[in-house]
Parts: C-alpha cells; sequence; structure tokens
C-alpha cells in the first residue's frame, strides 16, 4: 500500500485499502455494506484499492464450490471482475504484462495480437495458466473477463506498461484486447491483409486478357453508374461544405462528369496495355551450355494506398493493381467516405466476374492503417498521397515497410531571359491556373532579372491577377519594387490554391540554386529559346520531373502515356515521378538446366561459363 500512496500522491489522489473475503460476496446484506463503502470513498474522491483478506480467506476452492452468481475468487482476476459487476462498472480494464490475447503465445513466431475476442467463438486459442508477474495467468483473465462481460460490463485486456494506457482506452483508442459477444465481429486487420496476398495470388493465375477484362469492365461500370456516383459525391461535398472545408480541398473531392470521362479513358488505355505487364522477359542469358536464365517482371506483392480527398484515385489505383497482380488495400480520406464506398463497390463487383474480389479492399479507419504498418510480413509496399504530413506521418509509423511517396509539391518554372514572352504567359498560366490544387501545380515563378522591366512583367502580373492570382513577392523581387506585393512568408511553401511567389534570379546558374534550395524535387521547368540553357536545366535540375517550354501540369500519370498514376514519387529508390505500371512491379529470376551443378564448373569440370546474352524480342512472357 505504501507503493500505491506514492504513486497516487504523485497527482493529489487519496487512496484507502478495502480487504474483502468471499463471503462479502455470498451474503446479500453484506454485499450491499461493500457496495455502500466503495461509493462513499469515490464520492469524497478517494481511489479505493481493493485486495482480498489474506489473513482470513478460506483456503482455495474447487470449481465446484462456486456459488451461483459468484465468480470464485481465487485472484484479483477474479476479484476484479466480482467487483465490476457489484458495482455496475461500465468497462472492466484488466491489465497484464503483454498487449493483450494472441493467437498463439505472444512471443513465438507469427502471433497475432487480437484487437477483439469473442469467447464463444475462440478458434481453439489456448491460453497459459500462469503469469509471469502476479499469481493468475491468461486463462484466469479470460475466465474473469468472460464472466464479466456476460453480466453486461465491457472487457479489454491491456499491457499494464503501456504508456496512457487506461486514458487511450477511454477516449476509444485501439489498445489491447476487446471483449465482445457479437457474432459478426469485424475480420482482423490481419486477415484483410492475408486475403489481399491471396488475391494476389489469384490475379496472378489469370490469363492477362482475363485480368484486362477486370479493369474493362470497372470502366464500362464506371460509366454506366454516373448517377449513382454523383449522388454518392454529392453527400460527401454537401457535408464538406458545412465542415468549411477549403475550396482547393472541395475541388479535389469533387467528381465532375468530366474527371469521370477522363478516368474512364485512362483504364481502357490501361486495360488494353496490360497484357504484358506481368511475367514480360527483361533480360535473357545463356550461362552455359544447356543452362539458360531469364529475369522477368512480377508483382511487388500486397500495396497499402493511402490517399486524401480524392477519390477518383481508388479505380485508378485499383486498376494499376490488377493490371500488375497486386493485392490492394486502400484508406482513403473520411470527407470522400460515400463516394469512396459506391466506387469500392465497383471495383468488388467488376473483379467479381473473375472471382478475384479479395485482391483489393477498403480499409476504414486510421487505427486501422497503423495495425497495417506493423505488419511488415503481410503489407510490401506503402504510398501515401496527400499532403506532407501525411506522408511524415506514414514514414514515422511504417515498421519495416518502405515506404514510396512525396513529401511536397513545390514545383518552379523558370522564365530565362531568352524566352518567347507569348509561350511564357501561356505556360505559367496553364502551370498555375488550370488545377491550382494539384501537386503538380506551379508554387514558385522565377524570372531572369533582365525580365522585370520590360512590358513583359506587366503582362505577366496582369495575367495572373486576372486569374485571381494572389501574388508574393520573393526578397530579391521586393527589394526593387516599390509598391509590390506582401512579401512571401516563405519561398518553401506549397499553396494548392491560386496563390505563387514571384522572385527574380540574376542568371541561370541561380535559378537552378534557388530550385535546389527551396524546391521539393518533383517538377521543375525552363521556359527558354536557348537549346543549350535549356538542356544544362534538364541535365542539372535534380527533380523526378524537369520540362522544357511546357506546363508543369504535364507531371501527370495519365499525360505520360502510363494510363494511370498510384502516385508521384521523389524518392530516389525503385521508382521517381509518376509511378504507373512499371513502379508496381519487381523482378524474379528464372534458371533453366540439364542437370547442372557448380562442380560441373571447376578447374577440372567439364563445362564453361559463357554469359552470353540473348534476343529477348521472341521471348513473349513467361507466366500468365
Amino acid at each position: 500500500m505504501a507503493l500505491y500512496d506514492a504513486m497516487f500522491s504523485q497527482y493529489g489522489a487519496k487512496i484507502a485499502q478495502v480487504l474483502v473475503t468471499k463471503p462479502d460476496f455470498c451474503n446479500e446484506d453484506v454485499r450491499q455494506q461493500l457496495f455502500s463503502t466503495l461509493s462513499d470513498l469515490m464520492l469524497l474522491k478517494i481511489i479505493p484499492i481493493i485486495n482480498t483478506n489474506d489473513a482470513v480467506a478460506p483456503p482455495p476452492q474447487t470449481e465446484n464450490d462456486d456459488v451461483p452468481g459468484i465468480l470464485n475468487i481465487k485472484d484479483n482476476d477474479c476479484l476484479a471482475a466480482e467487483l465490476a459487476v457489484e458495482i455496475g462498472a461500465d468497462a472492466l480494464i484488466m491489465m497484464s504484462d503483454v498487449d493483450g490475447i494472441y493467437t498463439g503465445p505472444p512471443f513465438s513466431e507469427g502471433a497475432r495480437l487480437l484487437h477483439t475476442y469473442n469467447p464463444n467463438i475462440s478458434n481453439g486459442i489456448k491460453f497459459g495458466n500462469k503469469s509471469r508477474v502476479g499469481m493468475g495467468g491468461m486463462e484466469s483473465k479470460v475466465k474473469s473477463a468472460t464472466w464479466a462481460l456476460e453480466r453486461g460490463v465491457s472487457v479489454v485486456i491491456c499491457n499494464g506498461m503501456e504508456d496512457k494506457a487506461i486514458s487511450g482506452i477511454i477516449k476509444g483508442k485501439r489498445i489491447g484486447t476487446f471483449f465482445t459477444d457479437a457474432k459478426d465481429v469485424e475480420p482482423s486487420i490481419e486477415s484483410v491483409a492475408i486475403r489481399a496476398r491471396e488475391g494476389s495470388r489469384t490475379l496472378l493465375s489469370l490469363a492477362p486478357d482475363k485480368r484486362a477484362d477486370i479493369i474493362f469492365t470497372l470502366a464500362d461500370l464506371l460509366s454506366k453508374r454516373q448517377k449513382d456516383i454523383s449522388k454518392a459525391n454529392k453527400q460527401d461535398i454537401e457535408i464538406a461544405q458545412l465542415n468549411g472545408l477549403s475550396g482547393p480541398l472541395l475541388s479535389r473531392l469533387a467528381l465532375t462528369p468530366n474527371k469521370v470521362q477522363s478516368l474512364v479513358a485512362g483504364l481502357r488505355h490501361m486495360a488494353a496495355e496490360s497484357h504484358e505487364n506481368v511475367g514480360r522477359v527483361l533480360r535473357k542469358t545463356k550461362v552455359a551450355d544447356g543452362m539458360e536464365l531469364n529475369q522477368i517482371t512480377v508483382p511487388i506483392g500486397v500495396l497499402l494506398v493511402i490517399f486524401e480527398s480524392r477519390p477518383d484515385c481508388l479505380p485508378q489505383v485499383a486498376s494499376l493493381a490488377i493490371s500488375t497482380a497486386n493485392g490492394l488495400l486502400l484508406k482513403g480520406g473520411k470527407e470522400a467516405s460515400h463516394s469512396n464506398q459506391c466506387l469500392m463497390n465497383l471495383v468488388s463487383e467488376a473483379l467479381d466476374v473473375h472471382d478475384a474480389t479479395s485482391a483489393v479492399s477498403l480499409v476504414s479507419s486510421r487505427e486501422q492503417v497503423s495495425d497495417l504498418l506493423q505488419l511488415n510480413n503481410y503489407v510490401d509496399l506503402v504510398i501515401p498521397r496527400g499532403s506532407k504530413e501525411l506522408v511524415q506521418t506514414i514514414q514515422c509509423q511504417s515498421k519495416g515497410i518502405p515506404v514510396l511517396g512525396h513529401s511536397e509539391g513545390i514545383c518552379h518554372v523558370y522564365v530565362d531571359k531568352d524566352c518567347d514572352p507569348s509561350m511564357a504567359l501561356k505556360i505559367v498560366r496553364d502551370s498555375k491556373c488550370d488545377y491550382p490544387a494539384a501537386c503538380n501545380a506551379m508554387e514558385t515563378l522565377l524570372l531572369h532579372r533582365s525580365i522585370v522591366h520590360t512590358p513583359f512583367f506587366e503582362d505577366l502580373c496582369n495575367m495572373l491577377k486576372s486569374e485571381k492570382v494572389e501574388i508574393y513577392a520573393g526578397p530579391k523581387l521586393s527589394k526593387i519594387l516599390t509598391f509590390g506585393p506582401p512579401l512571401a512568408k516563405s519561398m518553401k511553401i506549397e499553396y494548392g490554391s491560386l496563390e505563387c511567389a514571384i522572385e527574380i534570379v540574376d542568371s541561370f546558374e541561380e535559378a537552378v540554386a534557388h530550385i535546389h534550395e527551396y524546391g521539393s524535387g518533383h517538377t521543375d521547368v525552363i521556359v527558354t529559346e536557348n537549346v543549350t540553357t535549356a538542356q544544362q536545366f534538364l541535365n542539372t535540375v535534380d527533380s523526378a520531373c524537369v520540362f522544357h517550354n511546357c506546363s508543369s501540369r504535364f507531371a501527370d500519370g495519365y499525360r505520360f502515356g502510363l494510363g494511370a498514376e498510384v502516385g508521384i514519387s521523389t524518392t530516389r529508390i525503385h521508382a521517381r515521378g509518376p509511378v504507373g505500371v512499371e513502379g508496381l512491379l519487381t523482378t524474379k529470376w528464372m534458371m533453366f538446366g540439364t542437370g547442372n551443378a557448380v562442380t560441373d564448373f571447376n578447374d577440372n569440370g567439364t563445362m564453361k561459363y559463357v554469359h552470353e546474352k540473348l534476343n529477348i524480342a521472341s521471348s513473349g512472357s513467361s507466366s500468365s
């Protein structure tokens, strides 16, 4: 008790020890007195610490000695359950030295934590009868928790060493194992990931024309069900407007008829080009006489794609996964929940044509995403599409799973001294105003200093103002303008709206240096008629996409001819820029021999390596 007193006193809380024995629960009058004592202590803001009175408690009894309706008090687990039922507690939190109930011994390989547990559907799970700390083991906790659950008390078993476990459970966080008697318990997130893996193998077993058929079917469904899509999307937009969602986010959320038709065209193009995605021979080598080695394309496995606001991402990404035979777990933003569910229903309907519905699933909560990010045995690649904060959060939470994404879309357009003014106006307008919420929209306009005091500069500013673009001046531009626009808070801002910064540079080299310092490595553009300067820019700027004399808005999977994109990557490993089909594939090696052994190639062996590159044109696909 001295330890309890010291611990609770740190928070200004008083405690009192209450000793009980089994007769205190068996006698109705004594039970009422116990209940009154506990209630009075809590009214006085004194926390009761309840223990069995070892000095007078009878020796342990057998199961047959239980009194009907009374749990045989053999340890603190039984005592906690009995007290929770007696006082009509809303919840009973039982603490252990492990995180909750597992599918097997907690520290054994492959054991998975169960976030929900139905005692009537235990699936043969067995529990230890001893604990490393205290008297009762998990078997005692489960029995006591089940007894309390049957009498209307909600129960959670969690790890007593977890920081803020109690407050987290009260706030509804997914901590420990929650006991339920519901028969339709939501499948565990692990089982959803396992189904995605199985779905990937189902897709891989299909002939290429069947995978293409699924995507064609989805495109047809999107075209035919536009009324249903618009109805669901309208619900999301109305809720978003009530919640004060900003204009750029509302623009991303909207599924206009033009967006849907563009999506349909992209999917049909992808389906038509998908037949050689998987099993394509990339390299063919004659290792030695009678030995051949092929390197072929294969799916990565299971993808977890997280996206914000843009429901049109869902069918795009689903189709990319289908065309590459990857399993897919999708998590969309809550602001698009109705649209996402409507589109997911169409994806499932298309997959069902070839019995592959398990390949793609929609994840409903952030907690499930957090759980998936720990499952490096089931998820192979995470692709977050959204804000810098989203990407950074996913990168921090991921446990050994690669994360492919871009942190920001700070795109530059540099207008060189040798530019064509009318071309520059057109490119700047399109880069900023075509779709300002997109990650490939221009955020900073760099101008060569010689342009500032020309009619072109005035035309440029007037054009941006006519498009209702709010302009901010960079530090250098601000110094030379007497009555210029307000100073930019930073040169490293992704506005995502009709806003942009303008800065001046003294040379091509300074423009490149500015981009490297303030850019995000997404997309950067030069507008110039000087071919040498343009080539230097393209070679020097270290971004995923670098363009000459065209809008930054072309940094897009569909416009690149990829059919669609799963996202735009600014990372340097695996895939960079718009990530389409190629970014969702990896390779494996196939070797064909004639009974060969490594010893055949020893100094005294009968065989020699030739490593001759063979023509792969006639190889075709090595698998379905």
